[in-house]
């Protein structure tokens, strides 16, 4: 049976794929799209979510409600110097479709309580939504079957300092609260998982464009800003820790290796502020998530393939900075 999952994003580059992921892999059901700031600027997140619903051939089929625009106590910390505009300059015009009225923290809340130990969630942003739930609905995280974060390292390096990851650096409280609210949580780190196993260099991201379709060059066009400032930074391809996200909760055949952790996060430190503390066993803390260590990146790199060979035809028509692209 396809899994119900909702997916909780900051939508710019792999958060994308992710969502073509939720929206077009048989094995997915894709219940609804919560947004909450991260990489990009709030509005365009928005739009980067329509646009992507609209490649896919999607629009009006997923609902999408907007969320927390700002961190629990901090000011937001853009992305934007690594992924642009987050959609590689492409443009869609989304008039009659509009997010929910709903908040997202109400619709998580909401649907959690109406399906109990059903519906799983992938949260590929900062986790301000997800903690604001379970502080709004202490049953929240009892309710959530599974919580699927991409976050933190692995007692690794950090991709926004040397000590944190993006999404735990911009609100680290929020991530905090999640790991002590009781979900059943399964962390997708990005040191060392997935600078080993979900970095698409050249040979790939070449057959890619080769495969033709509108998705393949969706994918090729919103990863090309990330693209040129990952190897800016010793990174030869583009990284995609947020598909991977979807890909394991929906395939968990991919994961080779995991391990239970006991994850916390640094809040107060100046240097290491978003810093994750994995403990794996020998501290005395007890477990309170699955930390991925590993997975299969040549079967994980062919799930991409075959996720963006699928034929769409766009539900509208969508330009880019050179012109129009697909008719719609």
């Amino acid at each position: 049976m396809p899994v119900p999952l909702i997916i909780d994003t900051d939508t710019a580059q792999d958060d994308c794929v992710a969502l073509l992921a939720g929206l077009l892999d048989p094995a997915a059901d894709l219940r609804a799209i919560t947004m909450v700031a991260g990489n990009v600027g709030f509005a365009q997140q928005v739009r980067n979510a329509f646009l992507t619903l609209n490649v896919a051939g999607r629009l009006g089929h997923v609902p999408v409600h907007t969320g927390c625009a700002r961190p629990l106590v901090r000011p937001w910390v853009s992305a934007e110097n690594v992924h642009g505009d987050g959609a590689g300059g492409l443009s869609v015009d989304h008039a009659g479709y509009a997010p929910d009225p709903e908040h997202a923290v109400d619709a998580l809340v909401r649907m959690a309580a109406e399906h109990p130990g059903e519906l799983s969630i992938v949260a590929i942003g900062p986790l301000t939504n997800i903690a604001a739930a379970a502080a709004k609905d202490p049953g929240f995280p009892g309710n959530v079957k599974a919580l699927y974060v991409m976050g933190g390292s692995n007692n690794g390096r950090g991709n926004i300092t040397a000590a944190a990851e993006y999404n735990f650096y911009v609100d680290p409280e929020a991530a905090k609260a999640v790991f002590a609210a009781g979900f059943a949580v399964t962390v997708v780190p990005w040191h060392p998982l997935t600078l080993r196993d979900a970095v698409f260099g050249p040979p790939l991201l070449a057959d890619i464009a080769a495969i033709g379709t509108p998705l393949a060059e969706f994918f090729t066009r919103v990863c090309a800003a990330t693209l040129e400032f990952d190897r800016g930074v010793g990174i030869h391809g583009t990284t995609h820790p947020d598909s991977l996200t979807a890909a394991v909760l929906l395939h968990p055949g991919l994961v080779r290796r995991s391990g239970r952790y006991n994850v916390d996060i640094e809040t107060a430190g100046e240097l290491t502020r978003g810093y994750s503390a994995m403990s794996w066993g020998v501290h005395g803390l007890a477990a309170n998530a699955t930390v991925i260590e590993e997975v299969d990146p040549d079967g994980f790199a062919d799930y991409i393939r075959g996720l963006l060979s699928t034929p769409t035809t766009p539900d509208r028509p969508v330009s880019g900075p050179d012109g129009p692209l697909w008719a719609g």
